[in-house]
């Protein structure tokens, strides 16, 4: 039976959701909107920013929720019974409104510049990116079951590294993740995406999801370590 969760579990989740989120929205704004920043150099300066605070706050959340930050990330842990249903729904829900607080906050530091706190975004991201968000999601899924799996102590050097590799490898930039997606739908900024983009990127991140689950589950079985130990 899976221990009820805790408020220190919520405001983990909150809080990491909340600080990604800023990573990923400030970083942009600064670059672009006050330093006036290329957008090529900018996306790298995302990514730079985005790996080095999530390998933080999975370091620093990770013994007291296991640091989802993303809802795709808990519907799996759900789906290995890690976590029950009624858990991962809190998880999620808060999640959630860390992201819309991060960018709120996000807002806030350069009111100046954006003008709002909040504000729907109107950035086309279509066609052949959203072919990008599986395969991000994807990739993101399958490294963290089976990091999760060998019991790794580099789970967030390794993650860290691999969203910031591909923030700048995919065409996307690598949302791979529901509530960051909803939260940048509020900004109309360069991190930005259009809510009917938005949605079908959030549809993109669970098929993701799904697909490296079930080739995490085919082909990574405790019989195929043990096949391949000998």
């Amino acid at each position: 039976m899976k221990k009820q969760v805790c408020k220190s579990q919520l405001c983990a989740e909150f809080l990491g959701s909340m600080f990604l989120v800023m990573a990923s929205i400030s970083s942009m704004i600064l670059l672009v909107e006050v330093l006036e920043a290329p957008k090529s150099i900018a996306v790298f300066g995302n990514a730079i920013a985005v790996a080095f605070v999530l390998c933080a706050l999975i370091e620093v959340f990770g013994p007291i929720s296991g640091s989802h930050f993303n809802p795709v990330v808990t519907m799996v842990m759900a789906l290995e019974k890690k976590i029950s249903a009624l858990n991962a729904s809190m998880f999620v829900l808060f999640q959630f409104l860390g992201g819309i607080a991060g960018v709120a906050l996000s807002r806030l530091m350069f009111l100046n510049e954006v003008g709002s706190l909040l504000s729907v975004s109107d950035n086309i991201r279509n066609d052949y990116v959203f072919f990008s968000e599986i395969f991000g999601t994807f990739i993101l899924m399958l490294a963290i079951l089976l990091l999760v799996k060998a019991r790794s102590s580099k789970i967030s050097i390794i993650v860290g590294l691999l969203v910031g590799g591909q923030l700048i490898s995919t065409s996307s930039t690598m949302f791979a993740n529901p509530q960051v997606t909803v939260a940048r739908m509020f900004t109309d900024t360069a991190s930005g995406i259009r809510p009917i983009d938005g949605f079908i990127f959030i549809a993109m991140q669970t098929v993701g999801a799904l697909l490296a689950y079930m080739v995490y589950k085919f082909a990574f079985t405790k019989k195929t370590y043990e096949a391949g130990e000998r």
